[in-house]
């Protein structure tokens, strides 16, 4: 007999001799050691692949989210005392001036998923590094020799911001734009030809022939989109619940299946004279016609971010379409000028003298009520007075869009693919901002049906009643009388060109209007230095690479340190308990082998007897004076 004993409640006794004890337990001990085997290979199985991927995803995740912060909210002084920081430099050489931005970020973390991290580098006042000078170089068409000298203050002004000693690898990028387009192109190579001999000669960046160029609206127009997009976060493809995505046939790739990865967001800008609409084209476009596809080719660009020209997570298919003609300034002149021919036309016939004098006005409903105007040369006016009827002046305004039957067309006439409205986003910038915020004061998100009542309302407001309230400052800072006097207009054009031009439904509710992202004016140079340094991490990702296979083993013995140590002891504990508990066995094994296999003939009847010895009984007595008990 065994025996044990232990503090359990009063009197309650029972005792098993030794020989039934071993045979109880070999079931028992054979169903925990399974069991146990089983739960520690599931808890091995999960730390690997969910445990472990799980925390990596969180991991990443967290990163992502922490540089997408510091990016957005970086308003401190560039640290040019920080050896692992780069430079780069883009000029911009529009129609009016050109300005240079200086950029910059830290050294490629090594992942080839991720781009750069590049930042518009901040002085030591916390102000963004840029200067703009005019008139712009277009005007040097007939003395190129000049061009040189004429940015000449721009390139000094940024190599007092950039250590010297990081000159030499400093890429420097000068790109033209809509002044020099209108030029031909022997001006324009002579112009470029001059940048390109003297620029080494003075400044040692890291400047080729292929750095200065006259870029086309489509460059323009994606680089913008990039760099929009780019600051939203939108190329970090770590998604998590609260991003929105999107499938994307990969362009050039052979995968049948589709990529899922964040939705992009498009863009709608609309200056004085032109429109641009850009936005990414998820799906493989069909064409109706030979001649609509050699059309689309013009204005579908396929670009690859990445470093890597092999990996495609970073292919993106956009649309770009700049209208010239299409900007609120300029449709208002197409406007007028169509109203003074229709106006004296009609005075010919009928003989006439409508709009002549202020006596007998033309009465214009996209002018608020009441207000005077006139327009056309001095030596033939035509008086104006406003009605203010938004409705009147939408449908006025329709065949300024030129619009055709054609299915898959927008302004124009011009080939627009398909936008799949239940899933993208748009901002507009501009002066689809400045026509809901400057006046109607109602900027961010667009509702259409707020926006036509607020429309309506401030066009049928008379023209005294506008003034005062211009007067008292009730409108945005930067408001003036032009504005005012044309807000009925603009508001006008701008629904139509949205809505009739562009097809987007009036239920439409991810458009945003802004002037600023985050904070910040984003310009289409971020866009072109990003695309045009893609290339710059591939040195770090080799050494990353290389750094990465020496340290394997203590990067793995950390891991297994990190995420299995206490997996492993209690695998070697419970081992340890298994262990002993069959030794046990096999130690009443050879007890109950000394026994006579007739004193225990109940094991082999199963039981039957009626009647048991002491030896093989168990009892339970209970006790009022004695704790204790007994096996």
């Amino acid at each position: 007999m065994i025996s044990i004993s232990c503090l359990f409640p009063a009197s309650w006794h029972f005792s098993v001799s030794s020989q039934v004890l071993p045979r109880l337990l070999v079931p028992f001990i054979r169903q925990l050691i399974l069991i146990g085997l089983v739960i520690c290979l599931i808890g091995l199985i999960y730390l690997l692949f969910v445990g472990g991927k799980g925390r990596t995803s969180w991991t990443r995740e967290e990163n992502h989210f922490h540089r997408h912060l510091a990016r957005v909210t970086d308003v401190d002084a560039t640290d040019t005392s920080n050896p692992n920081l780069n430079y780069g430099l883009v000029v911009d050489c529009g129609s009016s001036g050109s300005r240079v931005f200086v950029y910059c970020w830290p050294r490629h973390n090594g992942n080839p998923h991720e781009l750069l991290d590049i930042r518009q580098m901040r002085d030591q006042h916390r102000k963004p590094v840029v200067m703009k000078i005019k008139p712009g170089i277009s005007e040097l068409a007939k003395t190129p020799e000049k061009a040189s000298d004429y940015i000449y203050p721009l390139l000094s002004f940024a190599t007092q911001h950039i250590p010297k000693h990081k000159h030499q690898e400093t890429p420097l990028y000068i790109l033209c734009t809509a002044g020099m387009r209108i030029l031909p192109e022997s001006q324009q190579e002579a112009l470029l030809e001059d940048l390109r001999t003297d620029i080494p000669v003075h400044f040692n960046f890291l400047f080729s022939d292929s750095h200065v160029e006259v870029i086309t609206g489509k460059q323009e127009g994606v680089y913008a989109w990039i760099g929009i997009n780019f600051v939203l976060g939108r190329f970090d493809h770590v998604n998590t619940d609260r991003d929105a995505v999107v499938e994307v046939n990969v362009p050039g790739s052979d995968q049948q299946e589709a990529l899922t990865r964040k939705r992009t967001t498009g863009v709608l800008d609309m200056g004085g004279v032109s429109t641009q609409i850009a936005y990414e084209v998820p799906k493989t476009v069909s064409f109706a016609s030979p001649l609509q596809e050699e059309v689309a080719k013009n204005l579908l660009a396929e670009f690859n971010l990445g470093c890597d020209a092999h990996r495609t997570e970073h292919v993106y298919r956009v649309y770009v379409s700049t209208f010239l003609g299409f900007g609120g300034n300029a449709a208002r002149q197409r406007y007028e000028e169509s109203l003074i021919r229709n106006t004296y036309a009609q005075n010919m016939l009928s003989g006439q003298h409508v709009g002549e004098t202020a006596d007998s006005p033309v009465p214009d409903p996209c002018l608020p009520t009441d207000l005077q105007d006139e327009i056309g040369p001095s030596t033939q006016k035509l008086h104006l007075r406003g009605t203010g009827d938004f409705d009147q002046c939408r449908q006025i305004l329709q065949p300024y869009l030129n619009r055709t039957n054609d299915t898959q067309t927008s302004l124009n006439g011009i080939y627009q693919p398909a936008i799949d409205y239940n899933n993208s986003q748009f901002y507009g910038f501009s002066e689809f901002y400045y026509c809901m915020e400057d006046v109607l004061r109602m900027g961010g998100d667009y509702n259409a049906s707020s926006y036509t009542h607020a429309a309506k309302s401030y066009c049928a407001t008379q023209w005294k009643t506008l003034r005062q309230r211009f007067d008292s400052g009730l409108y945005a800072s930067h408001a003036d009388l032009h504005r005012l006097k044309y807000q009925c207009f603009k508001s006008a054009w701008m629904y139509e060109v949205l809505h009739s031009g562009f097809s987007f439904p009036t239920n439409y509710k991810n458009l945003k209007t802004a002037l600023l992202v985050y904070d910040k004016e984003v310009q289409w140079t971020l866009g072109a230095i990003l695309y045009r340094t893609r290339f710059l991490p591939l040195r770090d990702i080799q050494q990353e690479t290389l750094k990465g296979f020496h340290s394997h083993w203590r990067h793995s013995f950390s891991f297994v340190n990190n995420h299995y140590l206490f997996l492993a002891c209690f695998f070697i504990v419970f081992l340890s308990i298994m262990l002993y508990l069959l030794r046990l066995r096999r130690i009443h094994r050879r007890a109950a082998q000394r026994y006579s296999p007739s004193s225990v003939p109940w094991l082999e009847d199963g039981l039957e007897g009626s009647s048991l010895q002491v030896s093989s009984s168990v009892f339970l007595k209970k006790k009022s004076t004695q704790r204790y008990y007994s096996l």
